[in-house]
């Protein structure tokens, strides 16, 4: 997957240095977690501005770490390359803007709390810790430390009996996905002989390729991955989950999670398990062709904003599955420009539900959205600006994003999976072009002033017009999908 050669880091104190945004960022956390004690209901916000500084100083420092080659340090538990420098910052960023989206969210509802930065503090640092993962075990850790926080963070609002009930199942759910998963790595180091990445890979490639064992162990690794993307068949909890969360913790999850999935897969496929990769990449077509198909069909029927957008997300996993089942270096460049432009224009989406909401009032059904256009001009442009993105029309981000992964599939000849892709982006069209309907052609039903402070609205168009800007310009980010793998 990646071309630099690897530069090992034998003593564990000199390794730590290449840590130390994690490090910084698990200390801010329990900092955080000890200041909130000392502050009163009315000073909460303090807790959110605290959490966000941090983000941003954890960003600045893996911004400024030198990569020339990938490092392996930590007793081969921790490597560096530029995908991790370039996923951590992405990851950063976004749960930054999550935070400034839900502060006014949480005190709207008198449920502003300090747990609920310090949970999505931890979960980043999960995140982050699986994007440098070169071991099995540093995976699972980083899987659970992520996995653990979204769990409570879903049934955060403790009087509402749906999120709780959306917590249970995805908890119960999540666990069978983690434990599927644990077993498919304990195959796998049983055949290899080893946890370390590399290891795994030299052993796979080095004859193991078609070990009976090892394809089962590959089978179960694909289920893990598979829930913790939301592929189809292992979906089942993403509408559920989505619609029942605070909507803040709904875009945290459709978020932030989906780039450590992304992640996930690209260590443990590409990575570990390269030499395999045609026994995979069939796995994976089954996944992509029944999420992209099902995705998009079934998120025509809802009226539920929440439950159209996770349809929408189990779709647009599917496309981002494309690229990495091509088996090509082009394939994962790909993927990666989807997971990132998704995850930047599916923050703005579910950021305008927030925007709409209000007491009494979460603005998570479709109508909802009726005469935005007579009530808020420029945030009906915004809306429809991410509706075009995730419609995946030129010259928007999302359509350099399929047209990335369908150019992968066709150089190795899955032309029907193309025509598969495009003919249910085309059908997924029609839901997103709904809203924009909806917004600019219906009259308004609901008349009430747009709430969200002035960061909030100002952080919200920023986010949309750098995801405007993006398709009209995707040379850049393009060019850091290049770089970051090589």
């Amino acid at each position: 997957m990646n071309s630099l050669a690897p530069f090992s880091v034998s003593d564990f104190d000199a390794g730590l240095i290449y840590a130390y945004p994690e490090v910084f960022l698990g200390l801010a956390a329990c900092a955080i977690l000890m200041l909130d004690l000392l502050l009163s209901d009315a000073q909460r916000r303090w807790t959110g501005v605290l959490a966000v500084a941090a983000l941003l100083v954890t960003a600045i420092m893996v911004a400024v770490q030198s990569v020339p080659v990938k490092i392996v340090a930590l007793g081969g538990l921790f490597e560096l390359d530029r995908m991790a420098l370039v996923l951590k910052i992405v990851t950063l960023l976004v749960v930054a803007v999550v935070f400034v989206y839900s502060t006014e969210y949480l005190q709207r509802r008198a449920i502003l709390k300090g747990e609920y930065f310090v949970l999505g503090l931890f979960a980043t640092l999960g995140a982050m810790v699986l994007i440098s993962a070169a071991s099995l075990i540093t995976i699972y850790l980083g899987l659970e430390l992520m996995s653990l926080c979204l769990y409570v963070m879903v049934a955060f609002d403790r009087e509402s009996g749906v999120a709780a009930e959306s917590a249970i199942k995805y908890f119960v759910l999540g666990s069978l996905a983690s434990g599927t998963l644990l077993y498919g790595m304990s195959i796998v180091y049983g055949v290899t002989g080893s946890l370390e990445l590399a290891s795994i890979a030299a052993a796979v490639s080095g004859g193991l390729g078609d070990n009976i064992g090892l394809i089962f162990g590959i089978a179960f690794i694909i289920v893990g991955v598979g829930f913790k993307f939301g592929a189809v068949p292992f979906h089942m909890w993403i509408p559920d989950v989505y619609e029942g969360s605070p909507t803040c913790v709904t875009v945290f999850i459709g978020t932030a999670s989906k780039i450590a999935a992304f992640a996930l897969a690209m260590r443990l496929l590409p990575e570990a398990l390269a030499g395999s990769q045609p026994d995979w990449s069939q796995m994976l077509v089954v996944l992509a062709v029944l999420s992209i198909a099902i995705g998009n069909v079934v998120a025509i029927a809802q009226s539920n904003i929440k439950r159209m957008l996770a349809y929408s997300t189990i779709s647009h996993v599917g496309y981002v599955l494309l690229g990495i089942l091509s088996g090509i270096t082009q394939g994962y460049q790909a993927a990666m420009f989807y997971i990132i432009s998704y995850v930047l224009v599916a923050g703005g989406a579910f950021g305008m539900v927030l925007l709409l909401a209000r007491q009494g009032f979460e603005a998570d059904n479709i109508v909802d959205f009726r005469g935005l256009n007579a009530r808020s001009p420029w945030f009906a442009g915004m809306m429809a600006i991410m509706m075009f993105s995730l419609a995946g029309l030129p010259p928007f981000v999302g359509f350099w994003a399929k047209l990335g992964v369908i150019q992968a599939v066709l150089t190795v000849h899955y032309t029907w999976l193309a025509v598969v892709a495009v003919l249910f982006s085309v059908i997924g069209a029609y839901y997103y072009l709904r809203i924009v309907k909806l917004m600019y052609f219906d009259e308004p039903t609901d008349t009430a002033v747009l709430g969200g402070s002035v960061l909030m609205r100002t952080v919200l168009s920023a986010n949309a017009l750098l995801a405007f800007a993006m398709g009209v310009a995707p040379a850049a980010l393009i060019t850091v999908c290049q770089q970051a793998l090589p």
